[in-house]
């Protein structure tokens, strides 16, 4: 298993990388806030998951163990896949998500796009011996969260709007993979999106 990759980004797209590691381009998977600490050219570490199917070898990233970490939990959910997993990191910090759990909070996990009352109660159930006791950030104490997208990137915020139409993460971002991203807010890339598909 390739437990983690050290080089340089070459391209970033709506939910995955490609990163250089001596001439061999790696396509990595990513996360939102993975996405957000990485720039084009520089030289990273992400720590790595590899998953093997019949019809690929996926790989999945992450910039810090916190991440990992609660990736490897969500994977072990009955039902829950690596892109499942993936869109989860993409909509929640792992100590807000940690808190939720503890605090057997269904309504903030009903929040994360694509994840419903059953699933959110799944995770509840299935976690809540893992994680223990955790208190909720203080940033989060006593709101009411908004956790379908991080204003500070653009790109994800389409992609969970696009989520919410009834898209999958995977879906949402071949769409945006086909209109140019720079500098574009979210209802702009949301707007060409949906015209890729003859939808306005």
């Amino acid at each position: 298993m390739i437990g983690y990759l050290r080089g340089t980004i070459n391209h970033l797209g709506a939910d995955y990388c490609f990163i250089d590691v001596h001439g061999v381009g790696y396509r990595v998977y990513i996360s939102s806030s993975t996405r957000q600490a990485l720039t084009v050219n520089a030289e990273v570490t992400l720590l790595t998951y590899l998953n093997v199917r019949e019809d690929a070898l996926l790989l999945y990233g992450f910039n810090t163990p916190d991440e990992y970490e609660m990736f490897q939990l969500l994977i072990a959910i009955t039902g829950i896949g690596p892109k499942v997993a993936l869109g989860v990191l993409s909509a929640i910090r792992p100590q807000e998500f940690r808190a939720a759990v503890s605090q057997k909070n269904a309504a903030l996990l009903t929040r994360i796009p694509g994840i419903g009352k059953k699933t959110a109660e799944r995770m509840i159930l299935e976690l809540k011996d893992k994680i223990g006791s955790v208190d909720a950030p203080d940033d989060i104490l006593g709101k009411e969260v908004l956790i379908a997208a991080r204003k500070s990137d653009p790109v994800q915020e389409a992609v969970a709007a696009l989520m919410a139409l009834g898209y999958s993460q995977g879906e949402a971002a071949a769409l945006l993979a086909k209109v140019n991203c720079d500098e574009k807010p979210a209802e702009d890339l949301i707007r060409l999106a949906l015209k890729e598909t003859g939808r306005r």
